[in-house]
């Protein structure tokens, strides 16, 4: 009978590897796309930022087209003025000066503020290239360890599953058959050990007649409290084969 249930709780412990490595598993793509997402947060910030260099820029493009304009104008404003006759043209030519030479001092102011704005944007702009160049550096070397690490309890999980194929093979079908009918309805957790006549799996103590019938062991005992399948773990037996393996801290019923 011991024999028997040894295969169980080798089966048992081999199934809370195998959950734990699939939990660990599961993190690995949340991993990465945290990753991704801080990536493009820096690309979407640093792609704004360059949107904006460039409207500073055509910005700045268009005023020095207008200064261009208002320079040729005044030029041809002059030269008209050195052919007019009369006071009245005159007078009118020396105000269509003025109010062009007026444009062209905002249009001046205009530029000058331009001219800080691109400067900045430009510093900006080359403070987050470098910033993205470096945390896309730090998501290809993050992102290959990840994906090293998935592979690395990809193959621990196939050397466990194996194991456990042949841990299969020696159990009896009984048995087995209502292991996983617990294993099913109690949380993943089948069996566990009785210690100082307590169930270590639910943390409630058994009554005297019924550990008594755990140690003497002639059938395949079960907790009267959470039902799962139970061993005295104190059996010399069990703790020469297993040792003191860990137990769960499951206490749900």
């Amino acid at each position: 009978m011991k024999d028997k249930i040894i295969g169980l709780i080798l089966l048992q412990e081999c199934d809370n590897k195998i959950e734990s490595l699939d939990s660990l598993k599961k993190e690995c793509p949340a991993k990465i796309q945290k990753l991704e997402n801080d990536l493009n947060t820096c690309r979407t910030t640093f792609q704004a930022d360059s949107d904006k260099l460039e409207s500073l820029k055509k910005e700045r493009r268009k005023t020095d087209q207008e200064m261009q304009e208002l320079d040729s104008k005044i030029e041809k404003s002059q030269i008209k003025l050195s052919n007019i006759k009369s006071n009245k043209e005159y007078t009118a030519a020396l105000k269509e000066i003025e109010d062009l030479n007026k444009e062209k001092i905002k249009v001046e102011d205009s530029t000058l503020k331009s001219m800080e704005e691109i400067e900045a944007s430009e510093k900006k702009c080359l403070e987050n290239r470098k910033k993205l160049e470096r945390i896309q550096k730090d998501f290809d070397l993050a992102k290959k360890k990840v994906e090293q690490e998935l592979e690395a309890l990809n193959k621990k999980s196939d050397a466990l599953k194996k194991e456990r194929l042949e841990l299969l093979k020696g159990i009896d079908k009984e048995f087995l058959g209502r292991y996983d009918f617990l294993k099913a309805r109690k949380g993943g957790v089948a069996i566990g050990s009785v210690i100082g006549g307590v169930c270590q799996m639910c943390h409630i103590g058994i009554p005297p007649q019924r550990f008594y019938e755990i140690i003497k062991l002639q059938s395949l005992m079960s907790c009267p409290n959470c039902n799962r399948l139970i061993y005295w773990g104190e059996d010399e037996y069990f703790v020469k084969v297993l040792g003191n393996p860990p137990q769960s801290t499951a206490d749900e019923c």
